[in-house]
């Protein structure tokens, strides 16, 4: 069901070889980006007008109209199951506890006497989150999309998540119960490129957004890298990942347990254990095979996630070699199933987000840690981070000096200048002091 890589024996390789010899998901935005082209340019020039054509187009269904009514949030509220409305309300609880912290004050430096330079913090001023609706629904995700954002102080804040024909063309209850929860009263049924498009350049009901942020499919993807530039972007989110290090005081029913449950996703999900222990390795692969017999999304999702090149169990040496392997491979979700799991995850470098210990399982992140789980894929973790306060917040410098400050550092501003071959930068400074630099005291 999963295939094995065997690491031991011969030195690790550095960088990129490393990286080449672990397993990765096929995932071409590039290649999609020419196909979300017109799909993007339609909805610039035709508006909602092509937004309800691509609805029919992919989603079956003829809207009458891509805002969703405020009323059709309530009823979705009201409706909602009383134990899905009490998790829900947990996780958006915990959520704030630590996104609220994450808040960032005006930090003011004093350079040199009458000379200052202030870091102020100010939130983008309009952002469109996207609920995917595809082979799953996910509430938890406008949670983890909106409560950053409300934390961050953003005024204006919309969302857009699929139109559902078995719903009348409006996005799956769950999602509007979620935002009525929130508080987040403009919805948008739009799904996939045609979101982003209607946030990035905005239509007769939708105004613009300043920033586009959530999780999709290589088509939401693409339309992101296809507005870079236009409107802020958090990550070009890929497959889903899960990585475990584990070594054989870990547990291979949990082990095999939280790579299934990454691979219940997407056939595309990358599922990857690295261990120092063969006996481990056996255990996890004879469990795989009857707790995915006992779950569902077996042959459309887990089966072929767990089979694909993007999985595998990777076998190392010790510990300390699997810790490169991981780093190397800069999962989006980390465990740490080993011999004080503490001490280890504290040594990890490049992940979106670790778990540490037997109990603190991916899922618990999905939903209810507190922590968010908008991460960075393909192993972008090696440079990126998930979802914050900080991804909405800008921080600008205002620089304060005074006359006697400027005259201080004036000479050393000329010099550079004129050693930049930008004379018109010194003369800026000169005019300020009849054209005569004033010498340093």
């Amino acid at each position: 069901m999963i295939s094995r890589i065997d690491l031991r024996g011969d030195a690790l390789p550095e960088g990129p070889a490393l990286r080449d010899l672990l397993p990765r998901a096929d995932f071409d935005v590039s290649a999609a980006l020419e196909k979300v082209r017109p799909i993007c340019e339609a909805v610039h020039h035709r508006g909602d007008a092509a937004l309800i054509d691509f609805a029919e187009r992919f989603d079956g269904v003829r809207l009458e109209s891509v805002r969703v009514p405020a009323e059709a949030l309530g009823e979705a509220l009201d409706r909602l199951d009383p134990a899905v409305r009490a998790a829900l309300e947990e996780s958006i609880r915990r959520a704030r506890l630590v996104h609220r912290d994450q808040r960032r004050t005006a930090h003011t430096t004093r350079v040199v006497p009458g000379g200052s330079v202030t870091e102020k913090w100010v939130p983008v001023e309009r952002v469109g989150l996207y609920a995917p609706g595809g082979r799953s629904v996910y509430p938890s995700s406008v949670i983890m999309n909106a409560v950053p954002a409300q934390e961050a102080g953003v005024e204006s804040i919309a969302l857009a998540s699929p139109a559902q024909a078995e719903f009348g063309g409006l996005p799956h209850p769950t999602i509007l119960a979620a935002c009525a929860l929130l508080g987040v009263d403009e919805v948008y049924a739009a799904g996939g490129a045609t979101a982003v498009a209607m946030f990035a350049y905005g239509t007769e009901s939708c105004p613009p957004a300043t920033m586009v942020t959530g999780p999709g499919n290589i088509w939401v993807a693409a339309a992101k890298r296809y507005f870079t530039g236009r409107v802020g972007i958090d990550t070009e989110a890929g497959p889903t990942e899960i990585a475990i290090l584990a070594d054989d005081t870990a547990d291979p029913v949990h082990v095999a347990a939280d790579l299934i449950s990454q691979a219940e996703h997407d056939p595309l999900a990358a599922a990857v254990l690295v261990t120092d222990s063969v006996e481990l390795a056996d255990a996890v692969e004879k469990e795989l095979e009857p707790q995915t017999e006992a779950t569902k999304h077996i042959e459309d999702r887990i089966r072929p996630a767990l089979a694909g090149k993007q999985s595998a169990i990777v076998l190392v040496d010790g510990v300390d070699e699997g810790l490169r392997v991981v780093d190397a491979y800069g999962a989006e979700h980390l465990e740490i199933q080993t011999a004080d799991a503490a001490a280890v995850a504290d040594r990890v470098r490049n992940a979106g987000a670790v778990f540490v210990g037997p109990w603190a399982p991916v899922s618990l992140g999905d939903y209810a840690a507190g922590s968010n789980h908008v991460l960075p894929t393909g192993g972008c973790a090696c440079h990126s981070s998930g979802l914050s306060v900080q991804s909405f917040l800008r921080g600008i410098h205002i620089v304060d000096y005074t006359k006697d400050a400027l005259a201080e550092v004036a000479h050393h501003v000329v010099t550079l200048a004129e050693a930049e071959d930008l004379p018109a930068h010194g003369a800026a400074i000169k005019a300020r002091f009849g054209w005569k630099v004033p010498e340093s005291k």
